[in-house]
């Protein structure tokens, strides 16, 4: 496929795909999930020396952490910078030792989570400690201060880069007060410091952050996928479009009470991807279909502004989803997103290069697509080794 030819639908050209020949722009999706993300850095690692960059990152939570990294330093530094925040944010303590009782280590470094925090990430907040009804104000209604984490991202991200839009980043938020999710992004406005801290500040763990007057959480209590974004977006380009999924969709029947409220939270937060997916297929087939029918029309009618205006709503844009799903890791339960062991950090991280070592490999955006679909999904997994 020629990208070089290829314009968007709003007719201005694209450019190079980034690395090796890739059918579109390269889009970098990035689930929340708190310590799972450094699986996200794996996957990350393998594409940067695969020689593809990302043009577009978006994330949540997590995954806008990792985004801002990325999308805020030169090409040369992300890698290096990226691992730094996950060294930063590692706890080492005596549960890095083999425990004669299995799962005891884990046990204790969650424990030391809970009542310490993370160095470089959170603290416990002492305006807490008054209790669940204490009028703290919703900039401090959390369990935590996320004011580490500040200092952290305004040693690694370099905004003034970040703004130059050489990497478009996008960060998923909710209104407090509205419940709607709000994406801020690069493209259109310059990025700050705080919309990094929004799109991180989980409930009730991590108090709202105000932008504009507007106070905002998370993104992930409304939407931890945003890859709904990515093909809503308009002028509309060609991509291939990476998702990195922390949370299984999924899983086993759960046995206990305690299995039960992990494989909650599995579902919760793998937030609809598959249906998102789905819908979408659905929305770029009609797109398709209406770019086939126009050539049914007659010219003279196709030049009159209502048929003009009726056959905006095609497109002739492919989008391949490539899809790395972390799995489940040994022992890994209703606290999995809490374990910032460094041992656990780098499990998952080796785990992410290594997947994504092997979608790449698979490249299996070089097949043929149905030119009325318009959206092929690979799960890498699944394919033939």
């Amino acid at each position: 496929m020629d990208t070089k030819a290829r314009a968007d639908e709003g007719g201005q050209g694209l450019p190079e795909p980034s690395g090796p020949a890739l059918p579109g722009q390269v889009v970098l999706v990035l689930q929340g999930g708190g310590a799972l993300g450094a699986y996200q850095g794996g996957v990350y690692q393998a594409l940067h020396e695969a020689g593809i960059e990302p043009d577009w990152v978006i994330g949540t939570s997590i995954g806008a952490i990792n985004g801002s990294i990325i999308a805020g330093n030169k090409a040369a530094d992300r890698l290096s910078r990226l691992r730094q925040f996950w060294e930063q944010v590692a706890r080492r303590g005596p549960f890095e030792m083999t425990s004669l009782l299995p799962g005891a280590d884990n046990r204790l470094a969650d424990l030391a989570t809970v009542m310490q925090g993370i160095p470089n990430f959170f603290v416990p907040n002492p305006g807490a400690w008054f209790g669940l009804h204490a009028q703290l104000g919703v900039e401090r209604a959390g369990f935590y201060s996320t004011d580490p984490l500040r200092e952290t991202l305004l040693s690694l991200v370099d905004f003034p880069y970040l703004n130059q839009t050489h990497t478009r980043l996008t960060v998923g938020t909710v209104n407090v007060c509205s419940g709607q999710m709000h994406y801020f992004t690069n493209r259109d406005i310059a990025l700050s410091l705080e919309h990094l801290m929004a799109s991180a500040a989980f409930p009730p763990g991590f108090p709202a952050v105000r932008i504009e007057g507007e106070a905002y959480w998370d993104g992930g209590i409304c939407s931890n996928t945003p890859l709904e974004a990515v093909l809503d977006d308009y002028p509309r380009r060609s991509s291939v479009i990476f998702t990195v999924q922390l949370w299984p969709v999924r899983g086993p029947e759960p046995q206990t009470l305690w299995d039960a409220m992990g494989r909650q939270r599995d579902i919760q937060y793998a937030s609809r991807a598959e249906t998102q997916l789905a819908r979408q297929r659905q929305l770029h087939r009609l797109r398709h279909v209406i770019r086939e029918l126009a050539q049914y029309i007659p010219e003279p009618e196709r030049q009159s502004a209502a048929v003009k205006e009726l056959l905006g709503w095609g497109c002739h844009t492919t989008m391949h989803v490539v899809e790395l799903n972390a799995p489940p890791f040994g022992g890994q339960d209703l606290t999995k997103d809490i374990d910032f062991t460094a041992s656990g950090i780098e499990a998952r991280w080796s785990v992410g290069y290594a997947d994504a070592t092997r979608a790449i490999g698979l490249a299996p955006w070089r097949g043929v697509m149905d030119a009325i679909e318009g959206i092929a999904v690979h799960d890498t997994a699944l394919a033939p080794a």
